[in-house]
């Protein structure tokens, strides 16, 4: 120990004894040495309450691993070297450790000094005292004294819009775990849509620093870039509780410029959620963000990200509806767009194509088929105009790979396999950071097979495809394509030996245990 932290030490331990001998708390005594202490060794909030229980590294690290154990979790990564990048500022815990080191010290996220609420969305002053038990060095009197339950009334109970946020919380930090449910349960659902209605109700009816709104917008791009990478519900968390607190933003009206900066997170945010909640499977939900998205685009008097808005939503019917209805949706955000060069420029064209090829079928007649090339066509022009940054981005732009993908898709819901083939093989190696359309590509691919003929080619690409389908993203959104290639085979050759492996990654066996977290 060097002789700066010998003397950091030194008055951490006088003021612990004193604090001890006066019966204040340890998150008391934590105060004391963080204003003693921080201006001469720059010590944290984190650090003070360490030393405020007078405990080395080790110890939280051994407490921190009993509560995983207690939860039934896995033992986690944490170790000495990374407790001590946290108390020098080095780095920030993650939503898990600051939850179990919350847990660990009986504090909120403020008293270590990290902003916001703890991810499990409840207070950390639990019945009992700190979590390091002390009573053996302080008097009873003083034990008695901090044991004594708050007064009654100090705790307001939970507004609705807070409850809503706490159950997401409580979802994200399962999510965490290592058991992930795939499919949102009835209360999550309720908890994500309160949160969309209550936004609504903000738009309709109604002062935030410029420095926190260039915060958030940052947050939604990186939310964004996440799109391809993160399970989707474990996303569908963060982006609603981020869209939480841009509706608390605006629950006053703000000065014009700010209020349009706001209004376009909210509509990329809503956006957002609406994609993946068509990933998810619930179009119900999904309608419902797309309409929160216009409002807020509609507010921002901005053609393009009206369009891009209205392009989105158009994939709700193409999935889910009616085919016609995507067609009319994807004229409007054509028209919306105008001569705009932007992302929807390029989308609502595809979205154009593949409505036309699902409404035409493989036996498409020769003026159906050239009509959604034409639609393709003014895609890739319109592709070409498209800034640099937005032809980067997968879930607000429009890129290169995701045009490859509607391409292949269109192309072989036409019957076009030889075109197909060749684009849908671009596509695929173009993407190796979506599992989704990874899966989607690859059944397109086996349908191509299919629609040629060769059955036993057909049936073993798409079980590759299931295979390296993990769990967490067999939501409905992919089932339905992957049960329609099983009942396009089945019409071919029903008794194909190939069949049964594609259903037992189809339907795999439950694993031993699963489904028992929550009892």
């Amino acid at each position: 120990m060097s002789g700066r932290q010998h003397r950091e030490t030194e008055i951490a331990r006088r003021t612990r004894a004193r604090g001890l001998a006066a019966g204040r708390t340890p998150a008391q005594i934590a105060e004391e040495i963080h204003e003693a202490c921080e201006s001469q060794f720059g010590t944290t909030k984190i650090k003070s309450h360490r030393l405020s229980h007078g405990i080395a590294l080790a110890d939280v690290i051994e407490q921190v691993r009993a509560l995983f154990e207690c939860d039934a979790k896995p033992p986690p990564g944490i170790g000495e070297t990374l407790l001590s990048a946290y108390e020098s500022g080095l780095k920030r815990p993650g939503p898990e450790y600051l939850h179990y080191l919350c847990t660990v010290y009986r504090v909120e996220p403020s008293a270590l000094g990290y902003d916001g609420p703890c991810i499990c969305g409840h207070g950390h002053r639990a019945p009992g005292g700190p979590a390091f038990d002390v009573a053996e060095r302080v008097p009873s009197s003083v034990e008695a004294r901090e044991q004594r339950p708050d007064p009654p009334g100090e705790e307001e109970p939970p507004h609705e819009s807070q409850e809503d946020e706490n159950i997401l919380r409580r979802a994200l930090l399962h999510l965490l775990g290592d058991k992930p449910s795939m499919k949102p349960e009835g209360p999550v659902l309720g908890a994500i849509d309160g949160i969309r209605r209550r936004m609504d109700e903000t738009l309709v009816c109604a002062t935030v620093s410029p420095a926190m709104l260039d915060q958030w917008e940052e947050v939604t791009q990186a939310f964004g870039r996440q799109y391809t990478t993160t399970a989707p519900l474990r996303l569908l968390c963060d982006v609603v509780l981020e869209l939480g607190a841009v509706r608390n933003a605006m629950k006053h009206r703000q000065p014009i410029d700010l209020q349009e900066r706001l209004c376009r997170m909210v509509a990329q945010l809503a956006g957002l959620s609406g994609m993946i909640m068509i990933n998810l499977g619930d179009h119900r939900l999904a309608r419902s963000f797309f309409r929160t998205g216009r409002i807020a685009a509609d507010e921002t008097g901005d053609r393009a990200l009206r369009a891009w808005v209205t392009a989105r939503e158009s994939l709700v019917p193409l999935y889910y509806g009616d085919a016609r209805e995507a067609l009319n949706l994807a004229k409007k955000s054509r028209d919306l767009a105008g001569a705009t060069p932007c992302a929807a420029q390029a989308m609502a064209p595809v979205v154009e194509a593949r409505a036309l090829a699902m409404l035409s079928g493989t036996d498409s007649k020769k003026e159906i088929v050239d009509q959604a090339k034409r639609a393709l066509a003014r895609a890739r022009n319109a592709f070409s105009h498209i800034k640099g940054d937005e032809r980067e981005d997968m879930a607000f732009g429009y890129t290169e790979r995701q045009l490859y993908f509607y391409q292949g898709d269109v192309l072989t819901k036409l019957g076009q396999t030889l075109e197909a083939e060749v684009v849908l093989e671009q596509a695929l190696d173009k993407y190796q950071d979506h599992i989704l359309d990874q899966t989607l590509i690859r059944l397109d691919r086996a349908q191509c097979r299919l629609i040629e003929g060769d059955v036993t080619e057909a049936l073993e690409v798409g079980t590759e495809a299931l295979r390296l389908l993990g769990p967490e993203y067999r939501t409905d959104f992919i089932m339905r394509p992957a049960l329609a290639f099983e009942q396009a085979v089945m019409q071919r050759d029903p008794g194909h030996p190939g069949l049964v492996a594609y259903r037992e990654q189809l339907r795999p066996e439950p694993v031993a245990g699963e489904g028992k977290a929550g009892a």
